[in-house]
């Protein structure tokens, strides 16, 4: 990039197990709250501005345009475009990559970018029959006319048609998808069940010890304002032998993927603040990170569909021509423990690097010890639209925390899609 693109600051509100306190709340709201949480965390005034991109993956037919209900709500200005992207759990990664690019062709200088999802208020469809009943029915006129219509509807044209779980084109959840890449690789129930007892302990000690607070807004329902301060999905108390009870939820009969080691359906939103190093300099802002490279992969859904982050990788250390020992931070989406192992184990194949991805050795081993520190997906929950925000701003926190110099980001997303991104922290 010839302009230095930095994130100013980020922050997201609590994230919640859907069907819980945000129950009666849209996903605008949810946006909403990250981005005043925002404008007042940066302290800049929302007439600076210029643009705001947002992801979502549950659309709902009431705000066509989640990022401008959103914002206009929040306080930024009518006059300040915005737009909505979808790239199912990389659509916050595609906003903030979205509005890097705006800033780079000098159209804006200040752009908030993130997401928003609420599972808890997904659409639920009538029928396709019903549908097309009730489209006709509205160029109904007589009274004789509507009450034939009335009389030729049927129990049946009122059962609803709940959300697809399924990848439309190859028809499988991600969660069998996830149960058949692990067996494949050989990646075993216990290893998945201590990695999600890790995430889980991570998540409450970096609660306790306020790193993670420190990333997210209170929020506050009417109408009895209810202070919410922190996410409900994670366990401290977590431990292997608990979660090992659990029955497998995809493959009944030898499958190793459970409500434990798999994240759950969440409700949130999270936001940054991009703009260029000059710019920043000018309004007296310091900086948490700047964007050094980023990319987006996609492979076979039907046999690879959460290997993104392995091929993105990859592809990120070529571009850029750095080592995984060059990487400091960590932070990865845990969108199934077994999605996670399978991917770091086929990042130290050497097998794996010549068959598939054109390189004579292995990527490498990625030194746990750097490896989502503060928890992950699995326990902190996954919003779909906002999770890449949320792991952009605790890499650029993680960078100053332990003093490094870069972070790598990855993510998996349906359609077989990945992402990549490196942070540099920044230093003036």
């Amino acid at each position: 990039m010839s302009k230095r693109i930095v994130v100013i600051d980020g922050c997201r509100t609590p994230f919640l197990r859907s069907g819980t306190d945000y129950m009666d709340l849209m996903s605008y709201q949810l946006g909403q709250f990250a981005i005043k949480g925002l404008l007042h965390k940066t302290g800049i005034a929302p007439e600076l501005i210029d643009y705001v991109v947002m992801g979502t993956t549950i659309q709902n037919v009431k705000t066509g345009n989640v990022a401008r209900e959103s914002a206009v709500t929040a306080g930024i200005p009518q006059t300040t475009p915005c737009h909505t992207v979808t790239m199912a759990c990389i659509s916050a990664n595609q906003a903030i990559v979205t509005g890097a690019n705006i800033i780079q062709s000098g159209q804006a200088d200040f752009v908030i970018a993130g997401g928003t999802d609420s599972c808890s208020d997904a659409p639920i469809l009538f029928s396709r029959p019903m549908r097309k009943k009730l489209f006709k029915a509205q160029k109904l006129k007589t009274l004789g006319e509507k009450l034939s219509f009335f009389f030729s509807l049927r129990p049946k044209d009122f059962a609803p048609e709940a959300p697809a779980i399924a990848e439309f084109l190859t028809n499988k959840t991600m969660g069998l998808d996830c149960d058949i890449l692990a067996a494949r690789y050989g990646v075993k129930r216990e290893e998945q069940d201590e990695f999600a007892a890790r995430s889980h302990q991570l998540t409450a000690n970096a609660f306790e010890n306020g790193t993670l607070s420190n990333e997210v807004i209170p929020v506050e329902l009417p109408p009895n304002f209810k202070k919410i301060t922190k996410d409900n999905g994670y366990r401290g108390d977590t431990t292997v032998d608990k979660i090992a009870k659990l029955k497998p939820a995809f493959v009944k009969n030898g499958g190793t993927i459970t409500a434990a080691n798999a994240s759950f359906l969440t409700d949130g939103a999270a936001c940054v603040l991009l703009t260029t190093e000059e710019k920043a300099k000018e309004l007296g802002l310091i900086p948490k990170s700047s964007i050094y490279a980023y990319n987006f992969v996609a492979q076979d859904m039907d046999k690879e569909l959460l290997l993104g982050p392995t091929y993105a990788t990859s592809k990120i250390l070529k571009q850029t021509g750095l080592s995984l020992s060059d990487i400091d931070v960590f932070e990865f989406h845990e969108a199934f423990a077994g999605q996670i192992l399978t991917n770091l184990k086929c990042m130290a194949s050497d097998s794996f690097a010549k068959e598939k991805l054109g390189r004579e050795k292995a990527i490498g081993e990625i030194p746990m010890e750097k490896f989502n520190l503060w928890g992950g997906s699995l326990s902190i929950g996954h919003p779909f639209g906002a999770t890449g925000a949320r792991l952009v701003t605790t890499a650029s926190n993680r960078l100053h925390k332990e003093n490094g110099k870069f972070a790598l980001i990855t993510a998996c997303a349906a359609g077989g899609h990945g992402h990549a991104m490196i942070l540099e922290k920044y230093t003036n």
